[in-house]
C-alpha cells in the first residue's frame, strides 16, 4: 500500500493533486463493497486491508477538513498545513494493515498527524506565525466592529501560539477542532484527568492574556 495518494478536497485549497482517470485517491482498483456512507471509519478501514485501496478516499474526505483544520492550527502557516495532512494521510494508507478494527480509526489517524505536526515544529527553526482560516459565515456590523474582531483574534491566536506544546494541542482540539476529552487522550497517549487539567491551565492562560485587552474594550 506504499502507492502515490493525491488528496483533493473542494473545499479546502491546496490540498489537491491529480487524480486517476477513476477518480480514485490511491489508483487502487475497487471490489464491491456496501456505500462508503453505510460504513463506519473503522469498516471502511478493514475494507482497505482486504485490499481495496479505493475505500480510503471515503475516510479521507471524511476527515480531510477537520485534519487540516488541526494543523493549520498546530503548525500556523496553511502550506505547512496542506503538507502535513498529505503526509499524515500517505502515512496511515501505508500502516493501515496495523491498525484494528475493533477500535476507533480517529484517535489512531490523528496521533499519526499530531505527533507529525510536533515533530515539524521542533525541527524548524523559523519564527511561528499564524494564518486561522476566517469565519466565512460570520458577519460584522461595521469596519470598526470588524476590525475589533481582527484584533481579538489576532491576540487569540497569538497566545494560543505561546502555549506550551501540549497545552496547545489540547486546546486546540477541544475548543477549536471539536474533540472529546476523551478522544484527545487516545490521541496523545495521556489520561482523561491530564486532558482536563491541562485544558484548565490553557484556558487559564488565555483569560490572563486577552484580559488587557478586554479591560480596554469595556
Amino acid at each position: 500500500m506504499s502507492e502515490a495518494i493525491a488528496i483533493h478536497d473542494p473545499e479546502i485549497a491546496g490540498i489537491s493533486g491529480s487524480m486517476s482517470p477513476a477518480g480514485s485517491l490511491t489508483g487502487g482498483s475497487r471490489v464491491p463493497v456496501r456505500p462508503s456512507s453505510e460504513l463506519t471509519d473503522a469498516q471502511l478501514a478493514a475494507t482497505v486491508q482486504k485490499g481495496d485501496a479505493g475505500a480510503f478516499d471515503a475516510l479521507v474526505g471524511r476527515h480531510i477538513q477537520r485534519a487540516f483544520g488541526v494543523a493549520l492550527r498546530l503548525l500556523g502557516q496553511r502550506e505547512d498545513a496542506e503538507d502535513l495532512v498529505q503526509e499524515a494521510f500517505l502515512a496511515a494508507l501505508e500502516k493501515i494493515d496495523s491498525f484494528d478494527t475493533n477500535r476507533d480509526f480517529s484517535p489512531w489517524f490523528y496521533r499519526i498527524l499530531v505527533n507529525r505536526c510536533l515533530n515539524a515544529r521542533k525541527s524548524r527553526s523559523r519564527r511561528w506565525t499564524v494564518e486561522l482560516p476566517s469565519d466565512a459565515a460570520s458577519s460584522v456590523a461595521s469596519p470598526l466592529a470588524e476590525a475589533e474582531r481582527s484584533e481579538l483574534r489576532r491576540h487569540l491566536e497569538q497566545a494560543v501560539l505561546r502555549l506550551p506544546e501540549r497545552q496547545r494541542t489540547i486546546v486546540t482540539m477541544f475548543d477549536l477542532e471539536g474533540f472529546s476529552s476523551p478522544e484527545i487522550a487516545e490521541v496523545l497517549g495521556i489520561s482523561d484527568g491530564t486532558v482536563r487539567w491541562h485544558l484548565h491551565q490553557a484556558r487559564r492562560v488565555l483569560r490572563e492574556a486577552l484580559e488587557p485587552y478586554a479591560r480596554r474594550q469595556a
